[in-house]
């Protein structure tokens, strides 16, 4: 496999536990693809746990590593998020968010052990939740007559695309991810179609 070709995620969200000195943090990992997944995911938990001390975070999205973001979300500077993402990171995976919740336990942790406990939290939710190897995809917006629907899907199936989104009605408007690897030939069958508008986006 060429590694530029694929990068690393989970498809599933994950759970796990930590305990020192009486504080309790629960570590969750969710696999998000926008912002607007992160924020409802960040909000689920919120909810849930609506007595924690803390809910600490970092998520990254895309395959360019310019795409993240960090919370300490009251702990001391540096203590929480960048710990969660340098798990992130250690494991080099993307599209994937990760929120650690704390019940204070009544005895200060220090700076070393806000680190090592919110670390471990990471490290521990990771470990448990699979983690998948996905293909870089190029995103492809399509407008078709209904009746080339039949010829577009197989085009999508056997070319491994995966459909974002899809409007079906008389005239069709599709959001498809092409691995990169098959764009030239996805290109190629498609440009043999007659009457499809076909419009690129950036790679995800």
């Amino acid at each position: 496999m060429i590694e530029k070709d694929f990068y690393n995620t989970i498809d599933k969200p994950g759970i796990a536990e930590f305990k020192d000195r009486g504080s309790k943090f629960v570590a969750y990992a969710f696999p998000i693809v926008t912002v607007n997944n992160f924020k409802k995911r960040l909000e689920e938990v919120k909810r849930e746990h609506p007595k924690a001390t803390h809910h600490c975070f970092a998520y990254r999205l895309g395959t360019d590593k310019n795409n993240f973001r960090v919370s300490d979300d009251g702990e001391p500077s540096g203590t929480a998020g960048k710990q969660i993402l340098g798990q992130i990171d250690s494991r080099n995976l993307t599209y994937i968010f990760i929120v650690v919740v704390r019940y204070f336990g009544g005895s200060l942790l220090g700076v070393p052990g806000l680190i090592n406990a919110y670390k471990t939290s990471a490290s521990l939710v990771i470990q448990v939740t699979p983690i998948v190897q996905k293909a870089i995809e190029i995103i492809y917006t399509l407008e078709f007559d209904y009746t080339m629907m039949n010829s577009m899907m197989i085009i999508i199936k056997q070319l491994n695309c995966s459909i974002i989104n899809q409007e079906t009605q008389l005239f069709c408007r599709f959001s498809i991810g092409v691995p990169v690897k098959r764009e030239q030939e996805f290109l190629y069958r498609v440009g043999e179609l007659k009457n499809i508008q076909l419009g690129k986006h950036k790679p995800v």
